[in-house]
């Protein structure tokens, strides 16, 4: 499988004299291509979507892609959870933006790009990663991808399962925009307010998504509810059960009561939108 790396190293890969950088740089780096993802999101995200044609032709994509090859130089090692979280999420992102703008002919859906996730990469210190590599190895917590049978995602005697995270924060799911119109929104997250970050990203699609029907006792919830269910619990319920909290009333009280009568009395089911997965860019 051939991978697309879309960096390349600031300084010649063969010199000895090309060094780590220290956290100190790395997280002003991070900080760099926050500053630039919501310059390009504030610019470019208009209501009807990402406008990619007029991306690629800024002088914020040019700056953009100079930034991302610094990530050639990035030291993970010294990296906190949470800087670990907040870096993989910016870079999960950045890297879904530049592997559309970067195509020469934009798809009407990342679908339709043969193994987009797989091979979409970052060169980031001494490795390289996929789109997949970060969402599944690193944020995941090197879980397997929900269409995989294997135990885990990085396959043992994989050196970058250093990087992954201990545990799995589910909020992660609301944070990663995959490049389709029904993804969350793009945003920008640093170790310093990430928790409050999280709960604002989580707190906003899932009251954008749920819908509660109590007449019909149904409450229909984004697909990624279906496809990550063993990220949120056990089963349907307890995946709708750990967003109560983020929901807004009256969602909040429908939605609780109506759990309560299929937990009591089975009365109710648990449904899933359709996932539009047309490109989120102007023309879709």
């Amino acid at each position: 499988m051939s991978v697309r790396i879309l960096n390349k190293p600031v300084k010649d890969s063969g010199s000895s004299a090309e060094a780590k950088s220290t956290l100190a740089e790395d997280m002003e780096l991070s900080r760099a291509l926050q500053k630039l993802i919501k310059k390009i999101k504030g610019e470019f995200t208009m209501a009807d979507g990402v406008d990619y044609v007029r991306i690629r032709s800024s002088q914020l994509y040019a700056d953009f892609e100079a930034l991302t090859n610094q990530l050639t130089s990035v030291d993970l090692e010294s990296y906190s959870k949470d800087e670990r979280k907040a870096f993989f999420i910016n870079v999960y992102n950045t890297l879904t933006i530049h592997g559309i703008v970067s195509m020469a002919e934009l798809p009407d859906s990342v679908l339709k790009v043969q193994k987009f996730w797989e091979i979409t990469c970052y060169q980031i210190g001494a490795h390289v990663f996929s789109l997949d590599d970060i969402e599944h190895g690193i944020l995941r917590a090197n879980r397997s991808h929900p269409a995989s049978v294997k135990p885990t995602y990085f396959p043992e005697g994989d050196v970058r399962v250093k990087y992954a995270l201990d545990t799995l924060d589910p909020r992660i799911h609301f944070a990663l925009n995959c490049g389709a119109k029904s993804c969350p929104a793009i945003s920008a997250y640093d170790a310093e307010n990430l928790d409050k970050a999280l709960d604002a990203a989580t707190k906003l699609f899932c009251n954008q998504e749920v819908i509660v029907l109590p007449k019909n006792e149904e409450v229909y919830v984004s697909k990624l509810f279906e496809w990550y269910g063993s990220d949120f619990g056990s089963n349907d319920i307890a995946a709708v059960k750990w967003m109560l909290p983020y929901l807004d009333e009256p969602k909040h009280s429908e939605l609780a009561l109506l759990l309560q009568g299929i937990l009591s009395v089975g009365a109710g089911q648990v449904l899933y939108n359709e996932y539009d997965w047309r490109l989120n860019s102007t023309f879709g």
